[in-house]
């Protein structure tokens, strides 16, 4: 797109029409159903965004109103969102995975006067959020299936929406390309809610510039193409994907593919075959935890040939993908692993076309990050966050280092604080948090500098390098620096470890909550024919419990090597008996633990790894998949760990 176009297309849907114009028959988007790829090109998408428009118009949405979209990956709510710009209003995307009751503080919190749901499960959370919030006028549904008999007059179809719109159109022949022409870069074009891991969530003001100028910089650096392919599964409320999967598909004409549902995420990955994918480190890890339970129970012929080339790999892979130099022998042998272990690999993940893949929202292990790299995928981390429009660092091409998150992007500004806070300036951040300045002054400065509450520092090369949240960084009793966040992500990098929490913050030491992976650890189970009936058992199996021991004894090693964070080694630990739950209130909609509420929540457990008891008793309300509530008791172990560089002895007091 030349200058011109761009500053004339300052808006989704100014972008929207300037792609139908130039690609009308190239794909838009992609969704599987039953089975079967569905394909629209930029024509049909405008056609089908047009009809929604005035529809949505016809209703009552008007400029200024705002529109809340739920549901899973579809087309006809990424569809909404660019009918609802196109008109003026402005869309505010929640979690499907949320309760009603953490929905209505959202919905009434944006004022949303409309909703576009997906299927049946989110019109009834709508329907009992209406019965509190009156203000909340129409509900419009994309799949009709269960709904038949639903009779309120505002509950209506989406292909019902549509038919009107033709109508409305049809009767004022210039009211969409009017409205389309009447919005402006510095207009509202969305609220993205943070996750409140502290707190009731922030509504995160974006508008066109932000996201549309945020999007190109990236796709200027990455030399993204319309010829890319992105598949779109993440929560359509993150602002990762909002960037990913809708702003830089309308600024380079990118198709994007949604999968038939999350559970068949990976099968539609190895479908498509993506050119450009992003991951949070958890999704990594998951596709490696997977790749080593099959390689275990593999024969021994196809171990052996996978270990082998992966050691190879772990040598000269990475070299070779920077472009480094590497002998003769070791680019054969590499050349000849591609063909035996690398590429099949890389089919069966679905990653044989990409050229390009980001991780961020957490640390991700070193190990974890290298093996992917290693077999030729162009992984890189970055750094960002919902008030930059993402991009705040990015990794540059020839300079991927598993300890930073790389170098500014492109029109960001970085700068530390002399109490280590990261702060940043950029074209991507926000405007405000919504209804509430208060919270909007203490983050953004007047000339525009955002505090990031993150605490890191900018190494020799200018990487930036994060430590932890900078309101989490404590000191211990005895000075040293406490950073929980390094500690608990160094020990997420072993595949058996799912969640930690550590505590240390004016404490003698540093202690810890530990959830196993039961995907992992039942696998162990099952093939050395260890019998368990439930998560809580296979987490107090004695082999279970050494195995934990030894994975944070190598934290401990690993940490005590840098004299910043050896106090951060973890003294005493135990195994929890249930997984951390959203549903529970410990973890955020985007899997972050709450920190405050775990540690009040397990006071008990805390204070137990803070004295000299070996065990401790413990009953917990938890909630069941089927929304039911229980109470599951346990007597936990409570584990005292090896630690390294520090030769006075182990005190019990807190």
């Amino acid at each position: 797109m030349s200058d011109l176009q761009a500053a004339a297309a300052d808006t989704f849907p100014k972008l929207l029409l300037e792609m139908a114009r130039r690609r009308p028959e190239q794909p838009a988007i992609r969704e599987k159903e039953y089975g079967i790829w569905q394909a629209w090109t930029w024509r049909e998408v405008e056609n089908e965004v047009r009809a929604l428009a005035c529809g949505l118009a016809a209703l009552g949405l008007g400029r200024g109103d705002k529109i809340a979209i739920i549901g899973d990956n579809r087309p006809r709510l990424y569809w909404t969102m660019t009918a609802a710009q196109a008109i003026g209003a402005i869309p505010v995307p929640l979690y499907q995975d949320s309760a009603a009751q953490e929905l209505t503080f959202v919905i009434e919190h944006a004022g949303a006067r409309f909703v576009m749901a997906e299927d049946q499960e989110q019109v009834d959370k709508m329907l009992s959020i209406r019965e509190r919030y009156p203000a909340l006028e129409q509900i419009v549904y994309d799949d009709a299936r269960g709904l038949r008999h639903y009779q309120q007059d505002f509950v209506n179809a989406f292909e019902d929406i549509q038919a009107r719109g033709r109508g409305y159109d049809a009767a004022n022949p210039g009211f969409f390309d009017a409205a389309v022409a009447q919005g402006n870069g510095d207009d509202t074009a969305i609220y993205l809610y943070t996750s409140g891991t502290t707190g009731q969530p922030k509504g995160v003001v974006l508008n066109f510039d932000n996201l549309v100028k945020t999007a190109a910089n990236g796709i200027a650096l990455e030399g993204l193409t319309a010829e890319d392919e992105v598949m779109a599964y993440l929560p359509m409320a993150w602002v990762g994907d909002h960037l990913f999967s809708y702003g830089q598909s309308y600024v380079a004409g990118f198709c994007v593919s949604c999968p038939e549902s999350s559970d068949t995420v990976l099968h539609d990955l190895r479908e498509l075959g993506p050119t450009y994918f992003f991951a949070p480190p958890r999704i990594f890890e998951n596709i490696l935890t997977t790749v080593t339970i099959r390689m275990e129970d593999a024969g021994w012929i196809k171990r052996r040939m996978f270990k082998y080339f992966m050691a190879l790999a772990r040598r000269c892979g990475t070299r070779i993908l920077d472009r480094k130099p590497v002998s003769l022998a070791d680019r054969l042998m590499y050349g000849l692993g591609n063909l035996l272990v690398y590429g099949p690999l890389r089919n069966t993940l679905g990653f044989t076309r990409i050229r390009l893949a980001y991780t961020a929202g957490e640390a991700i292990g070193p190990d974890i990050f290298d093996f992917y790299r290693s077999i030729g995928v162009n992984l890189k981390q970055l750094y960002g966050s919902t008030e930059a429009s993402v991009f705040i660092t990015i990794q540059p091409d020839g300079e991927i280092l598993p300890d930073t998150v790389g170098r500014p992007a492109p029109g960001v500004e970085i700068k530390v604080a002399e109490d280590g806070e990261v702060l940043f300036r950029s074209p991507g951040v926000f405007v405000e948090y919504y209804k509430n300045p208060e919270a909007t002054a203490a983050t953004k400065s007047p000339d525009g500098w955002v505090h990031t509450g993150d605490a890191g520092y900018l190494d020799d090369n200018g990487h930036l390098k994060i430590i932890d949240r900078a309101k989490d960084v404590g000191r211990l009793n005895d000075g040293n620096m406490f950073a929980p966040k390094y500690t608990e992500n160094k020990l997420k990098f072993f595949a058996d470890i799912k969640e930690a929490v550590a505590y240390g913050h004016q404490r003698n030491y540093c202690a810890a909550f530990i959830n196993i992976d039961l995907e992992a650890v039942g696998s162990w189970a099952e093939r050395n024919n260890v019998s368990y009936g439930s998560y809580q058992e296979l987490a107090a199996h004695p082999d279970v419990l050494n195995t934990i021991k030894s994975h944070v004894e190598a934290v401990n090693r690993d940490l005590s090597e840098d004299p910043r964070l050896a106090g951060s080694q973890v003294r005493r630990f135990l195994v929890l008996h249930k997984e951390l739950d959203a549903d529970d209130g410990e973890l955020t909609r985007t899997r972050k633990v709450r920190r405050a509420f775990v540690a009040e929540k397990y006071e008990s457990l805390v204070e137990a790894l803070y004295s000299d008891q070996d065990r401790v008793y413990v009953e917990t309300e938890m909630t069941f998949e089927d929304g039911r509530k229980g109470t599951i008791k346990a007597d936990l172990q409570v584990i005292e760990a090896q630690t390294f560089g520090q030769s006075e002895p182990l005190k019990m007091a807190g």
